[in-house]
């Protein structure tokens, strides 16, 4: 698959390449990165009726998200809320799996878009 898609294996590789080289705070950024990239790649595709690269993407934020779950703290004072949301999260994009509802999957990518703005701000703070 790598070979008859250039694009693919060199995100592959940055992408890994940003991983081996994160701190703990680094990889939820690069996760909420790639969620909400993925999330803007379904909605293009699904206006544009690609539906491979729209399925391609909502798999990838399926995975983020669970990436997200995996890293809750659970010393964290927000370990709830954050349960709840990525919940939610995973629940709205599974139902847009099989009935896209770009509406939805727009107001979860602002979300996770706000989310992580929060955080790094708050880690710029400390």
């Amino acid at each position: 698959m790598l070979a008859r898609n250039p694009q693919e294996a060199y995100r592959r590789v940055d992408f890994d390449a940003r991983v081996a080289g994160a701190d703990s705070r680094q990889l939820v950024a690069l996760c909420y990165e790639q969620l909400t990239t993925s999330l803007g790649t379904a909605l293009y595709a699904a206006q544009a009726g690609d539906n491979r690269l729209k399925s391609q993407s909502l798999t990838r934020a399926l995975s983020a998200i669970t990436a997200l779950q995996l890293g809750i703290s659970s010393t964290s004072e927000v370990a709830g809320a954050l349960r709840l949301f990525y919940e939610s999260a995973r629940k709205a994009v599974l139902d847009s799996v099989l009935d896209f509802n770009a509406a939805t999957i727009a107001a979860i990518r602002r979300d996770c878009s706000d989310v992580a703005a929060a955080m790094l701000q708050g880690a710029g703070g400390q």
